[in-house]
């Protein structure tokens, strides 16, 4: 883009500490420096652990490292923390005692943001429907860039001279925010996730509802007629609703007739472009990101280019290598049961890779998936409930490691002349990886790796 950073002193005066040197909070940091604030961190991680500092030291930050401490806090103002620090954080916890704010930093974001916003939430297809809708903007000629949860912080992309936003929101960014006024907001879908942070998945759908709590008449909510729990949130919008479905659509709504995607928004239905091949979640996430962009304002046109440009990120069912017919699919992005059910039910007669960290969430409803599967390799911290939840069902054995994993699923895959090998955790990496890319990215080279070795592949 090169577009110009605005500046100004919006917080000048304040005192602001910033809990976390991760990329959420470096950016605080930095946009809080910029408006004027005499700005600290406090982060846990010993110095020597963080990456270069010189950008926050060139503009007067003071990280203290190392742990928090109660005196990190005097003399503050407000304190901003990143998603990743809950709410019930001593930190914070010593901060309210104190009587000072506590925002998260999507609230930050909220705060300083002056162009109009199209905010994205839902357990799964977040960042897929994210790209979408920013795709259909800038076709409709609109300098629009995505930020928030998608890597590109929203208090970053605020002070950047941009037409619009399209803001990915995370449940952990939402629940401390109270200032987001979207344009249009989308609920993409709710399943249960993050149960170890919300306790309860009434707790985590009150958390989701925070994307439209802010907005009147003047606004819109998509929600989606495919998940009974997710419309039942979206039903209590302040606002319009613009229902979407995978099925043939209702006057007023975007959905399917058969492979082609249709707007009935105006007077006459308008093709928006032809799925065939696509799995239900790409669907669903193409149905919200055109109506969410139709909503804003964009027409059927930008619409039709905008989703046929579209690209999906990496590690999203991608097919990543194929070695004696079996493909090696990677949906390391399926950190949770609701996305693994979709992956699974794309395929048949798959080795099903599951495991890591489950988020305190059930894993047994994988199990009514079994009919899909020739057989599962349970990894993680997770692998033993995985093992007894497709004992009797499947075929379904350990692995130390993804590379493991790999191997173990493909000598299944080509003994029971099967289909593909299936990435798709239904968990988070972070006991045995640095982030579900690691993960996708050790999954392919392994596979490649296989390749090599059978000399006998289609690299995807």
């Amino acid at each position: 883009m090169g577009s110009p950073e605005r500046s100004g002193a919006r917080f000048a005066g304040e005192r602001a500490v910033v809990v976390g040197a991760g990329v959420a909070g470096r950016a605080a940091a930095e946009v809080l420096a910029r408006e004027g604030a005499e700005v600290r961190i406090t982060e846990a991680r010993a110095a020597a652990e963080l990456e270069a500092l010189d950008d926050l030291e060139a503009l007067d930050v003071t990280v203290l490292a190392g742990g928090h401490e109660p005196e990190h806090l005097d003399g503050a103002t407000l304190v901003v923390t990143g998603p990743g620090v809950p709410p019930s954080a001593e930190v914070l916890g010593w901060a309210r005692e104190r009587g000072v704010r506590v925002w998260g930093e999507m609230e930050l974001g909220a705060r300083l943001c002056d162009v109009p916003y199209i905010a994205v939430t839902g357990t799964n297809g977040k960042s897929t429907t994210t790209g979408m809708i920013t795709s259909c903007l800038r076709s409709g000629g609109i300098d629009a860039v995505a930020c928030g949860n998608i890597g590109n912080p929203f208090t970053t992309a605020a002070l950047e001279a941009h037409e619009a936003l399209v803001v990915e929101c995370s449940s952990f960014q939402l629940e401390l925010q109270e200032s987001l006024h979207p344009r249009v907001s989308v609920l993409l879908n709710l399943a249960p996730d993050h149960l170890d942070r919300h306790g309860s998945i009434e707790a985590y759908a009150k958390a989701k509802a925070k994307v439209f709590a802010r907005q009147t008449a003047d606004d819109t909510h998509v929600g989606s007629l495919d998940d009974p729990g997710a419309a039942a949130v979206s039903a209590a919008a302040p606002c319009p609703v613009v229902w979407t479905t995978t099925r043939q659509p209702e006057p007023g709504q975007v959905g399917l007739f058969g492979e082609e995607l249709v707007s009935t928004l105006g007077a006459d239905p308008e093709v928006l472009g032809s799925l065939p091949g696509r799995p239900p979640g790409y669907r669903a996430d193409a149905a919200a990101a055109a109506a969410a962009a139709i909503s804003f304002g964009v027409d059927a046109s930008a619409v039709r280019a905008g989703l046929a440009s579209f690209t999906p990120a990496p590690h999203r069912g991608e097919t990543v290598a194929t070695v004696e017919g079996v493909p090696f699919i990677d949906d390391s992005k399926a950190t949770n049961v609701h996305a693994a059910l979709a992956a699974i039910d794309g395929v048949r007669d798959a080795v099903l890779i599951a495991g890591g960290i489950a988020k305190g969430v059930d894993l047994s409803p994988l199990a009514t998936r079994a009919g899909h599967l020739l057989g599962v390799i349970a990894i993680g911290e997770a692998a033993p409930d995985l093992v007894r939840i497709f004992n009797g069902l499947v075929p379904v054995i350990e692995a130390d490691s993804i590379e493991g994993a790999v191997r173990e699923a493909f000598d299944r895959a080509r003994t029971e002349g099967g289909g593909p090998v299936l990435l798709a955790p239904a968990c988070a990496s972070w006991d045995q990886h640095r982030d579900y890319v690691e993960r996708g990215e050790r999954f392919a080279a392994t596979a490649r790796e296989l390749a090599t070795e059978v000399g006998t592949s289609d690299r995807a």
